[in-house]
Order: C-alpha cells, then structure tokens, then sequence
C-alpha cells in the first residue's frame, strides 16, 4: 500500500529533528572548547553579495525611517559581510549557525533557505583553517585526516592537463566531450567557465571517497573575498589562497585567508557588477559598511562557511536535502 503523504505535515520524522539538535549541539560544544564566541547578524541586509553566481532574495520594509516607498532589503546569501564588522570592531574569532537565502538554487542537494556554519578565526591562514575543518569533520562525522590538493595538482590527477599552461582550445575540447550545454563559452571568462563545468562534472564526484578532500591555492581569477599570492619559485602564477572541502562526492565549505584590503576589495565588488550587467543580472548596491569596517582595518583572519544541511546528508546517509529539512521548499 503506497503512503500518502500530508502536505502540512513536516517531510522528516522525530528522528532526524533528533539528529539535527545533536549536531547543532556538537558544533557548538566543539567551538566552545576553542574559544570561539557565538554571535548573530541581521538576516536582512541594504546591501547584497555582488557575485555574478550569488542571486539574493529581495524584499521591503515598510514603516518609520523608511522612504514612501519602501526600503529595499536583501536576504543573506551568507552572514559574511556582518560578520567582518564584528572582526573589524575587535570580536576576536566568531563564529555563527546562520539562515541563509539564495534565489534560483533548489534540487537534490539545494535549497533556497538553508543552513550554513561560518567561523572567522583571526591570526589563522587558509591552510591553517583547513585543519580545524578537518577536526570538525572528524568530530562530527568520525571522518580520518583529510587529503589536501591544490587546483593544479587535482586537475593533474583526474584530467592529465596543467591548468596553467593547458590552452583555453585543449579545455573546450575536454569540456565538450562532456556535454557542455553551451558549446562555446564566450568573452572573458570562457576559460574559467570551462575549468568550472571539468571541475564540477569529471573531478568532484571522486573526490573525497573515503575521507575528506581539501583543494586549496585556486587561479587567482577564482579569489572572490580571498587574498591572491604572488608567483613564486615554485609557480609562475598568483594564487587565491582559498580552500573546498569535498567528501562522498559533495562540496561541504568554501574557505578564504580573508582580503583585508578596503580598496582592492571595492574593486573586485565593482568588477563583478560589470560582469553583472554584461550577464543581464540585476545590478545590486555595494556593502559600503564592509568597505567601511576593511578601512578601519580588518585583522589579518581565514574565515569558512560550511553547510549544516549537507553534513546531516553526510550523517544520515540521504540522497537529498530534503531528506534532512522538516520543512523543504515544497512545504512553505
């Protein structure tokens, strides 16, 4: 007899809720051992993350102070900006279990409004972050130590080509031996579009298999909010000093050593805008607050955020994310 299912009823039973308050619990626990303060940020914010990929959710407040209008307001794609005006203003090492929003994203290990861990850790480099993740993982999924690789050295591995000197011609050829949907890529960012779509459909669904997997020191053209290191001795090219941390196949964090520039960071937020308009994106305001806060002085920090939803996939052993939501997008 198949089982009809209640649409107001929640789509998880009382177990995984038990799951949930536990690794919410652990989590917690394991911050409070290091240090680590607890805060909360505003979801709503005047400003919006400028990343051609981020899409916020938009709404409006109306009342006192506002214009007759209306103010317009974004959902957090990430609590990050906040975030750094704690640092900016002397918090020390912080960390938060956010509500986080993004418009456009809803599948098999996607929902709309999730949940997402993001930590700041002052005096910390990526590479030194990466090893508290590791910890984390291990307390809470019993995981070994994870592998580290860098960009280049997994593409190496799974693909035979080094992305610094394989031509943007050799990566078309790759990527549409694989289906690439557009053929082409064009403009500016085609060679980046391809290392992205090779990255997403041959790599990561072998990565991290047995244990986790930390692939860090990405282009430079993939710094979004990370610091870039100049060439050196042993590579000829910047690198953004950034990390993602992969396990069964799915990402779980997306790390940076924080760009602690005001000015260099204004410049990337501008860059994204015209990438933006060149899309046919909406154009949203800067965070002239972060700006604001970076000029104060940012202390030098890596910061993570890590997806609470996916680790309960993890831990649950589910094939989607709506397995570990009481109440998926379906159910609102």
């Amino acid at each position: 007899m198949v089982k009809t299912e209640v649409p107001w009823r929640p789509r998880v039973d009382k177990k995984v809720l038990e799951a949930r308050a536990r690794l919410l619990a652990n989590i917690r626990h394991f911050f409070a051992r290091r240090g680590v303060l607890e805060v909360e940020t505003p979801i709503l914010s005047t400003a919006a993350a400028t990343a051609p990929h981020l899409h916020s959710l938009v709404t409006a407040y109306q009342g006192p102070q506002a214009p007759k209008e209306g103010q317009q307001l974004f959902l957090q794609t990430s609590p990050e900006h906040a975030m750094k005006r704690l640092l900016a203003a002397g918090s020390g090492p912080i960390y938060q279990v956010a509500r986080v929003f993004r418009n456009g994203e809803n599948g098999r290990r996607h929902n709309p409004e999730f949940t997402l861990l993001e930590w700041y850790r002052p005096g910390f480099d990526h590479l030194a972050l990466m090893a508290e993740v590791d910890s984390l993982l291990s307390l809470l999924l019993g995981t070994p130590v994870g592998e580290r690789l860098s960009y280049r050295e997994v593409f190496h591995r799974y693909l035979e080509i080094d992305v610094f000197t394989a031509s943007d011609k050799t990566l078309a050829r790759l990527a549409n031996a694989q289906g690439f949907r557009d053929g082409v890529a064009r403009g500016g960012q085609a060679r980046q579009i391809y290392l992205d779509f090779l990255l997403a459909t041959i790599i990561e669904p072998r990565l991290g298999g047995e244990r986790p997997c930390f692939i860090y020191d990405y282009p430079a053209s993939e710094a979004q909010l990370a610091r870039i290191r100049p060439p050196s001795e042993s590579c000829p090219r910047p690198l953004a000093e950034r990390f993602e941390v992969y396990l069964k196949g799915m990402e779980l964090a997306n790390g940076y050593h924080e760009l602690c520039d005001a000015v260099e960071q204004r410049q990337r937020f501008e860059a994204d805008l015209i990438q933006r308009r060149r899309r046919g994106l909406s154009e949203v305001p800067l965070d002239e607050f972060l700006l604001a806060a970076l000029e104060q002085g940012l202390p030098e920090c890596a910061g993570v955020a890590l997806g609470v939803d996916r680790l309960l996939m993890l831990q649950l052993n589910s094939a989607r994310i709506e397995e570990v939501l009481a109440f998926p997008l379906m159910r609102i």
